[in-house]
This record gives C-alpha cells, structure tokens and sequence, in this order.
C-alpha cells in the first residue's frame, strides 16, 4: 500500500517542485526503507527495487512535460528490459535518494539509468540499475523516435551521449534476445 501513497505524494508534490530537462535532468526522490518494502532477510526485496523505478521515470516524465504530451497523444512508456547491480542493502528504516537520468538514446531505445544512493550525505551507490525503454504510440501501434518524444517537449538537436559499457551491453543483449525470441 506504501507505493501507492508514495504515488499519490508524487503526483501531487511534481508541479511544486523544479522542472526538469528531458535529456539532461536528473530527478531525484528521498524515500525511507519502510516494512512492507523487506523481504525475509530484513532487507528490501529485490523486486521493490524496480517499483521504486517506476517512481523515478514517472518523475522524470511528469517534470520534463512530457507527461501531458503522452497523455494527449496517447503515448505509453514501456520498458523493453533492464539489468541492476546490488552492492549495498537497504535496511528497514534507511534514509535512500532515488536518483534517475537518461544514459543515451538511440532510435526508439532509451537507456535511463537509476541509482540508489545511501550514506549520512547520499553519495554512497547502493544499488545501479539501467532499464531500456520508450514510449509507444497506440493510435499508430508503433514505438516512437527518442527525437520525436524531444521534439514534444521543445528539444530539438540532441544528441545522445555515447552509451557506457554497461548500457552498451544492454543494448546489445536486448538486440541479441530480440532475434532469439520465436
């Protein structure tokens, strides 16, 4: 039930806080390791993680307008994948700050990028994960251009950074799986 407030709080805490960059905004969410987050090892179940996830696109997309867009257009964000790196647990009760960018882009694939950052200053990495996905647009049954989704908030010319090694292989295994799959 917690993620639901914690919906509701962001829905309605986005339009106070600071617009955001599509392709240069970092959004940045604190949360709190709550009960109903732990798995039976006392530490937070690995499938929150991705939920938590959700809440950081979600702020992303609401702060950049491009929520309102999608909306109108009948865009949907789908996620076509994603890989997560745990080097640190969060234990009931931590402090944690959410932060979520994109990575790069390129075609319909964007990587966005999640991190989870501890510690009394927030700059330990607790957890990296990057997710692959995009917007698809149901009147046309197609996944849309990084460039189109842009253009729709104003961006025009923006050229993607180069993909890490780890958001590069992503790509690659996604591309890989696609082929494989019947």
């Amino acid at each position: 039930m917690n993620l639901w407030f914690r919906l509701i709080y962001l829905l309605l805490a986005a339009p106070f806080r600071p617009r955001l960059g599509i392709t240069d905004g970092v959004s940045r969410l604190c949360f709190r390791a709550w009960f109903t987050d732990l798995d039976l090892n006392g530490h937070v179940n690995n499938g929150r993680y991705w939920t938590l996830f959700d809440l950081g696109r979600t702020d992303l997309i609401l702060r950049s307008g491009l929520f309102k867009v999608a909306l109108k257009r009948r865009w949907a964000p789908m996620v076509a994948g994603g890989a997560i790196r745990f080097r640190r647990e969060l234990k009931p009760l931590q402090r944690f700050v959410l932060e979520t960018r994109l990575n790069s882009w390129a075609g319909s694939h964007i990587v966005i990028e999640h991190r989870i950052l501890t510690g009394d200053t927030h700059e330990v990495v607790a957890t990296r994960a990057l997710v692959l996905g995009g917007l698809y647009d149901r009147r046309q049954r197609r996944h849309l251009s990084a460039e189109t989704i842009f253009a729709s908030v104003g961006v025009t010319d923006a050229p993607s950074p180069p993909p890490d090694e780890a958001a590069q292989a992503l790509l690659d295994l996604h591309a890989r799986l696609k082929m494989e799959t019947p």
